[in-house]
């Protein structure tokens, strides 16, 4: 029997305390474009990666180029990049090599987004609201480096930096995690319902600290029930 029915709202309940390094039931915001405005995560410790899932909630009204999920290191500035452009082109960078797919319109709308990859086939996958996109193949072979930075709403150039005004992203970012494994179909789902306990082992949202650079402002999320 099929826990949830697609007619049925599912929300959650947010219990966050108003002390916490971590970001648990709270939003950034980006209000303009900047060149100094970030989000940087304080991400836990890997050598090397073949395997990702990486989910965010996010919405934005900007029709231009931006980054939203950027990740750097000393080899590659692009080690992994999370870019939109215009407001239908979704493109996954790995380590410089770029593969676009061809999403639904991205607007005012909180929506979930996950991107699965794995080295060994280089199957890339970009799931929005719990439907995926066409599988493609980028970055067969490929190890993702640790020991790099992780950052939200902008593109790094270097790592930690870089930033270009008019490749950074303004709207809202929330719900930030990250797993060194494909996550399985089910489990994609029940994330993007906001009913997936837990966060990421890379990047949990609930518990990775984090450092807000910047005009960024960081909100609590609206309790909410069914």
């Amino acid at each position: 029997m099929k826990l949830f029915i697609p007619i049925v709202l599912v929300m959650c309940i947010y219990l966050s305390g108003s002390d916490s390094a971590d970001l648990r039931g709270k939003s950034a915001i980006f209000p303009t474009a900047t060149d100094t405005s970030f989000v940087s995560l304080d991400a836990s410790d890997f050598s090397s990666l073949t395997a990702f899932t990486v989910c965010i909630n996010a919405a934005s009204e900007t029709t231009r180029n931006y980054g939203m999920f950027s990740y750097a290191t000393s080899s590659h500035h692009n080690e992994i990049l999370l870019w939109q452009q215009n407001t239908t082109d979704f493109w996954v960078e790995l380590s410089e090599l770029q593969t676009k797919f061809f999403v639904p319109e991205m607007n005012a709308l909180l929506r979930h987004i996950c991107v699965t990859w794995e080295s060994q086939g280089g199957e890339i996958t970009v799931w929005v609201n719990g439907r995926r996109s066409v599988r493609k193949v980028g970055g067969k072979g490929r190890v993702v480096k640790g020991s790099g930075q992780f950052i939200l709403g902008q593109d790094q150039d270097n790592v930690g930096g870089g930033f270009n005004k008019g490749q950074s992203f303004v709207g809202e970012i929330t719900d930030v995690n990250m797993w060194d494994r494909v996550l399985k179909p089910n489990e994609i789902e029940l994330i993007s319902q906001g009913c997936y306990s837990d966060g990421g082992n890379i990047i949990d949202w609930g518990s990775t600290a984090f450092t807000p650079g910047g005009n960024v402002i960081i909100k609590e999320n609206y309790d909410c029930s069914i």
